[in-house]
């Protein structure tokens, strides 16, 4: 009886044994072959639950640091609440940190005793629970551990802890491959990442050197960026003009509704200060936009929204925005990369806003040595002031008064009496002396060229306009525009150069855009602008702003004690040019030239020296006389003649009234109620002579 008592209690064990070892196989084979983490955890769970016998299966692993574990739990009671799987807890002093140690399997008779160190965890855990915690290790790390969590504070039989020891051990090697394999698996999506990310960037820099317009880099730019990210809308947008203003430069929205408009967008303050440090952001429709962006994006259904500054050396210069209808679209891993794409066409960017204002500054430039080369090469019939009459020094004094100011001058004086020059000398006076001094005559110009001449075209304006020129005004800028003969535009011109003066801006013709430039205008003309204005044949307004500080220069009959000087001036310039020796000239011809009215003024002195200094043979200026005389007698019609010999008989008579006394009480100059200067000037220009009305002896 006992010996079979005996034989089947050994048939029980051998039974048992048989039992346990399938189920170290049957888990040993369904542990290993599975992939991942979770895999393998619950495939355990189910296996072991026919073998031994417990409540609850826990898996705790190191984190990367090594001082905490990170738990995963997987409950067969409910009675107990779920302890959140990522739980982090510590091990030091506790029996889960014995077993880690000693690498051997621990018991804990009572848990909630073991985790009173944490009261969260521990008010989820039954008074009567045990645990049997074994170290899950390899020759090539630890793991973690593996709990198993009993309501009875019993232990298991030696031959279920040394089951339990072999399926951890089991369980170590499979865990080992499924985080091998994880992270191979996350090594291999960074590495996807990291090509997509750096294909992406090679992308863009091919576009970079190879597209030299920046419209075009934007819309291949927005085709690979659409490719990457799948988003469903691109748009580059610039600063207009540096102003606080966005305006898009391209949009690539293929599956557009047509609800996207170019509207220029305001940058507040604190946007301008994100864009400055680079800072990209992430928005929604409901964020703080303009109303009418925000409209427009919901119209599209628009519902994720990113915006990358672009930066350059001197600032922002605009801004990239990538748009999707998938919500949450955009990631902190893909601002990252929109930040290196950014950043890559910001700098072409910023390389084409330079290249843009070093070719114009260039061609503006070259205009302006065009322009001077041209200047340089024409006649003019004098460079230097030369006078010192008072009527002329009062000019001078106006000059010097009004040129620092750069206020708009209207010098009025006929023809030939230096006009020009007097626009010169108030550039040269002014802040703006470095800069270019731009002419144009008004009256050599038809009329219906001078809108071109002042302001410029664009290619194709008009027939024969067969590429883009600048203007005069765009000449000038920065410097003085002086224009003669203003007299002679016509009205339907006059409100555009008014407003080009109001305002510093005005269009080409055939262009719409504005063109602003710093101008400092002086005007002249030898017509009375007052009474064309009467007539109606000049603009009352136009008038006002251009007589701003009005200079009336004298004809040179008004100034005849500048004759002798200009005669010398011109005769030295003169016989320098032509490789004369002329050292002196006659009495008598300084006097006919001194008492001769020129009535073409400067001009008309400085041409008739330059035949006498053509006929000059020897080191005397040999002026002829007999032909300049017979040359004004011709010119002096009539009325001129009786009126001079009224003049003459007039003086004559107050002359011999006076006894030939010329000034002082009582003189021939107080009873004509004229200056002695002037009486004198009168006297040599009639020729009359002390014989004439002195009594003879």
């Amino acid at each position: 009886m006992s010996a079979n008592l005996t034989t089947d209690q050994d048939d029980v064990a051998i039974n048992g044994d048989l039992t346990r070892y399938r189920a170290l196989l049957k888990i040993s084979g369904t542990v290993g072959a599975q992939p991942t983490v979770d895999a393998v955890l619950h495939s355990l769970a189910t296996l072991l639950s026919n073998v031994v016998s417990f409540e609850n299966i826990a898996l705790l692993l190191f984190d990367p640091s090594g001082q905490r574990l990170a738990l995963r739990a997987f409950g067969r009671s409910r009675d107990n609440a779920a302890i959140e799987a990522g739980t982090e807890i510590t091990y030091a002093g506790t029996g889960l940190g014995r077993a880690l140690k000693e690498q051997v399997p621990v018991f804990v008779p009572d848990v909630k005793q073991e985790l009173a160190v944490y009261p969260e965890l521990a008010s989820r855990v039954n008074q009567a629970e045990s645990a049997y915690i074994f170290p899950i290790l390899t020759p090539r790390t630890k793991l973690g551990a593996l709990v198993f969590v009993r309501q009875e504070r019993l232990e298991f039989s030696p031959a279920d802890v040394e089951l339990m020891r072999s399926i951890a051990g089991h369980v170590a090697v499979a865990l080992e491959n499924a985080l091998a394999i994880s992270s191979v698996e996350a090594y291999q999506r960074d590495l996807t990442r990291e090509r997509d990310r750096l294909s992406l960037l090679l992308e863009i820099n091919n576009h970079v050197v190879t597209i030299l317009d920046i419209n075009d880099l934007f819309r291949a730019a927005s085709v690979s960026i659409r490719k990457h990210f799948a988003n469903d809308f691109t748009s580059f947008m610039l600063f207009d003009d540096c102003s606080d203003r966005l305006k898009v430069a391209v949009l690539d929205f293929p599956a557009s509704r047509g609800f996207m408009s170019d509207i220029p967008v305001h940058v507040a303050q604190e946007d301008l200060d994100r864009l400055r440090a680079r800072q990209p952001r992430l928005l929604t429709p409901s964020d703080k936009m303009p109303p009418v962006i925000a409209q427009m994006l919901r119209a599209e259904s628009i519902a994720s929204v990113t915006a990358l500054p672009l930066v350059g050396a001197r600032g922002p210069i605009g801004a990239m925005v990538l748009g999707s209808r998938k919500a949450n679209s955009f990631t902190q891993a893909d601002l990252d990369l929109l930040s290196q794409v950014s950043s890559q066409i910001s700098l072409v960017i910023d390389n084409a806003l330079a290249y843009g204002r070093l070719s114009a500054s260039r061609d503006h430039l070259e205009d302006q040595r065009v322009y001077l080369e041209s200047e340089i090469s024409s006649e003019y019939n004098f460079q230097d002031v030369v006078g010192r009459s008072p009527a002329f020094q009062k000019v001078l004094e106006q000059v010097s008064i009004v040129a620092p100011t750069d206020s708009t001058v209207l010098l009025h004086g006929e023809t030939g009496t230096g006009k020009e020059l007097i626009a010169r000398a108030i550039h040269n006076l002014s802040s703006r002396h470095q800069r270019t001094f731009v002419r144009l005559n008004c009256a050599a110009i038809p009329s219906g060229l001078l809108e071109s001449e002042l302001f410029g075209h664009e290619k194709g304006a008009f027939t024969g306009a067969l590429m883009q020129r600048k203007g005069r005004f765009e000449l000038a800028d920065g410097g003085s525009l002086f224009l003669d003969e203003i007299g002679d535009i016509n009205l339907e011109l006059q409100p555009k150069l008014l407003r080009a003066l109001q305002e510093r801006e005005f269009e080409r013709l055939g262009s719409t855009r504005t063109v602003q430039v710093d101008v400092r205008l002086i005007a002249a003309s030898h017509r009375d602008l007052p009474e064309m204005i009467r007539q109606g044949s000049f603009r009352e307004d136009l008038f006002y702003r251009l007589s701003v500080f009005p200079i009336e220069i004298p004809p040179l009959r008004e100034r005849p004690e500048d004759i002798p000087l200009l005669v010398n001036y011109f005769v030295s310039k003169l016989s320098k040019k032509m490789r004369k020796n002329i050292k002196s000239i006659p009495g008598q011809a300084m006097e006919v030239l001194t008492n001769c009215p020129w009535k073409g003024n400067v001009r008309e002195l400085a041409n008739f020296i330059e035949r006498a200094v053509i006929l000059s043979h020897g080191e005397e200026l040999e002026v002829p006389i007999a032909e300049f005389q017979a040359s004004h007698s011709r010119n002096v019609s009539s009325p001129a003649s009786t009126f001079h010999e009224a003049e003459r008989k007039v003086i004559l008579d107050a002359l011999k009234t006076a006894s030939g006394q010329i000034s002082g009480h009582g003189g021939a100059a107080e009873r004509l109620g004229l200056k002695r200067t002037t009486l004198q000037n009168k006297m040599r220009r009639l020729g009359i002579s002390k014989g004439d009305y002195q009594p003879h002896r």
